[in-house]
């Protein structure tokens, strides 16, 4: 497990969507100075994308012995992970005059790169242990 790449791909993949639990998504300055943090949990859909994304990491994190199935958990996060960018992004654009946002906001698309690579991976090995074990069953006829 540990010695596939794709492993340490999702494990920091999973990470970065973990650590969105406790950073700020966004500060609004009222006019007194004052800072106020929203933060991802705040927001409903935010929160249920986020639970959504962190069972797929640790799904694809524990699918290591199939890597077939890996490679499809991997890529269908990297899928969500691209949707819940783009809504990011459309709330960054529709409030970005009136809250500061952190640098967590650029968080899934980290992670959607990593979990393209890791899927990459983990089809590579997939289809080679599907060659070897044809190879051994044409070997034995």
């Amino acid at each position: 497990m540990w010695k596939k790449s794709q492993t340490y791909f999702i494990g920091a993949s999973t990470l970065l969507t973990i650590s969105m639990f406790f950073c700020p998504l966004a500060t609004i300055l009222a006019p007194e100075g004052e800072e106020l943090k929203i933060m991802y949990y705040e927001k409903l859909p935010y929160i249920v994308m986020l639970i959504m994304l962190m069972t797929a990491g640790i799904c694809a994190f524990l699918c290591h012995k199939f890597p077939l199935l890996q490679a499809r958990v991997c890529m269908l996060s990297a899928l969500m992970l691209t949707g819940f960018q783009i809504w990011l992004g459309v709330d960054f654009f529709r409030f970005h005059n009136d809250m500061v946002f952190s640098p967590t906001i650029v968080f899934p698309l980290i992670c959607t790169i990593l979990n393209a690579m890791s899927a990459r991976k983990a089809l590579i090995d997939g289809m080679t242990l599907q060659a070897v074990k044809s190879l051994k069953k044409n070997s034995r006829k």
